[in-house]
């Protein structure tokens, strides 16, 4: 079989003006770069918010596992069907970080023969957005230890300045730093750290602004460290938040690129989801909203983490309405979050895809919490076999919901035009009302408490006098109508990667919040989860380089 590079490589892509026309986008509306890549530009962007919107469908999928589950790829895979099918259609995704893609996952552009292209582009440096996010970040940072260099008059607590460096890499050596070392003229030293760039409340701040008045107001309230009696300091005030502004300028406006079938795909931001928020930017979504009747969108990593976080942090804060859910799984998967281990999932196991099904089953069930009608897609695998993919549709059957098997992986679009007619039919059915999981005056710690246990279905959460005093004092502070973003394992409800399936039982730790005041959310750090993740023993960079003829070998 051909790689995704390959298969990538050898399409046949349109240039960017003719993708563009399908959405009836002009050519004096788009910033090229190249041939294949764009931005829209901010006049034209401000020119649609007259137009009604289109359809918004959501995909998630089960806990992550190492044998894959294909959210962007099914992400891919219905959009271009819908377009097969008749529909006006487009997909908004993520970009991907730099991190992941020389660390343990590879490429994220899609894959087989539902990808997005140029997926070397993409995947690399693309149009520049996280080069320009990692810079207004670390400018703040400067200016700073700058403002502290001469003379202070802020008044800032160097024990309490809250602002850390990020670059957009997996670099465990950096989560823990002293700056300034090496005499006077270096300022003075301090203990500070790095967060990979995609944790920078700047990404989440591009993501959920809707203009560039928003997007300087909102770093503006950025809060960068605290005086001694505890008063904040913003970024305003070390008066910063222009010049970043103006670094992000043409970083806010969203990337239009194109899929393997040519169909249009908007590309911008892409906090994670274990450490952030999960989701593609608000400005892309909306935009496509304006110029499709269907747009695709993904949320990160499982529905308790990314589809939580898209309904209740960006569909809350954008005034989405999002009216159906594509739940993806593999038998893979579902094979591992039953008990068998990566080496032997190529055999047939009717009984271990039965018992992981259960980890299905409680997405399906915290998902209807939101009021959004799901279907389940089953990401085919060459090895599943009948018996497999039957158990899994007569158990979600049993649950009142529809699995249906796609092949958009061999079959691009094609392969996915049952799920399409299946998502068409359930938004024309009318029976989306969708709700946030909790409201906005919950007191903060309840909101916690509230996902621990209606989403990851915990007995309890635990946290320290200390973590409860710092939320009791931001509700104070006239923070408390904030969302909670949980940063927390991807790979299980539970703050134990190691615990697959449906565990319930269990207990909460909380052991950091952090306030995100310009983004507009509080972060809850839950067990060990860290916002600057490691390289992997073996690294894919190790396996990425270029060959003879110059072309880049090993993204996947």
């Amino acid at each position: 079989m051909k790689t995704d590079i390959e298969i990538a490589r050898a399409a046949t892509s349109l240039p960017i003006d003719d993708v563009a026309a399908k959405l009836a986008i002009p050519a004096d509306a788009i910033a090229r770069f190249g041939d294949d890549k764009a931005k829209l530009t901010a006049p034209f962007l401000k020119g649609l918010e007259d137009r009604p919107d289109g359809h918004l469908i959501l995909v998630t999928a089960i806990n992550p596992t190492p044998a894959g589950e294909g959210k962007t790829t099914t992400t891919v895979g219905l959009g271009d069907a819908l377009n097969r099918i008749g529909k006006k259609a487009a997909i908004c995704i993520r970009e991907p970080s730099l991190g992941p893609c020389f660390g343990m996952k590879g490429g994220a552009a899609g894959g087989g023969h539902a990808q997005v292209v140029p997926m070397e582009d993409i995947n690399l440096h693309f149009t520049g957005d996280f080069h320009a996010i990692t810079s207004a970040h670390n400018l703040l940072s400067a200016m700073i230890d700058n403002h502290i260099y001469w003379g202070n008059a802020l008044e800032i607590d160097q024990r309490r300045i809250v602002w850390r460096r990020v670059v957009d890499m997996n670099d465990r050596a950096l989560r823990q730093i002293t700056t300034s070392l090496g005499g006077v003229s270096n300022g003075f030293p301090g203990e500070s750290g790095f967060d990979i760039t995609v944790a920078s409340e700047v990404m989440a701040i591009l993501c959920l602004a809707t203009d560039l008045d928003d997007l300087q107001r909102r770093l503006g309230d950025i809060i960068v460290a605290y005086r001694r009696d505890k008063s904040a300091i913003t970024c305003r005030d070390i008066k910063a938040d222009g010049a970043m502004t103006v670094l992000l300028k043409t970083a806010m406006q969203p990337n239009l690129v194109q899929t393997l079938e040519n169909n249009p795909a908007f590309i911008h931001g892409g906090p994670f989801a274990n450490i952030a928020h999960g989701c593609n930017s608000v400005i892309a979504t909306k935009s496509a909203l304006k110029l499709a009747d269907y747009v695709v969108t993904e949320a990160g990593f499982g529905a308790d983490l990314g589809a939580e976080k898209f309904f209740d942090i960006k569909c809350r804060k954008a005034g989405l309405m999002p009216k159906a859910v594509v739940l993806v799984a593999t038998i893979r998967a579902l094979k591992m979050n039953g008990g068998v281990a990566k080496e032997d999932l190529g055999a047939e196991n009717v009984a271990a895809v039965q018992e992981g099904c259960a980890n299905l089953g409680r997405h399906l069930e915290n998902l209807a919490k939101f009021g959004v009608p799901t279907v389940v897609a089953i990401n085919h695998f060459t090895a599943d076999t009948e018996a497999e993919t039957g158990a899994v549709k007569a158990y979600v059957a049993r649950l009142g919901r529809k699995a249906i098997v796609c092949r958009h992986w061999a079959e691009g679009g094609a392969g996915a035009e049952e799920l399409a007619a299946k998502v068409v039919k359930l938004i024309a059915d009318g029976s989306a009302s969708f709700k946030p999981l909790y409201p906005d005056n919950l007191p903060l710690l309840q909101k916690i408490e509230t996902i621990a246990r209606d989403i990851y279905r915990a007995d309890g959460v635990t946290a320290d006098k200390a973590v409860r005093d710092q939320l009791g004092a931001w509700e104070a502070a006239g923070f408390g109508h904030l969302p909670v973003c949980m940063a927390k394992t991807q790979y299980s409800f539970t703050t134990d990667p190691t615990r697959r399936g449906a565990p319930d039982g269990h207990t909460l730790e909380i052991r950091e919040v952090r306030l995100a005041a310009g983004a507009g959310f509080i972060v809850a750090i839950c067990g060990q989860i860290m916002t600057m993740p490691g390289l992997p023993r073996v690294p894919s960079a190790q396996s990425i380089g270029l060959d003879d003829a110059g072309h880049v070998v090993g993204l996947f």
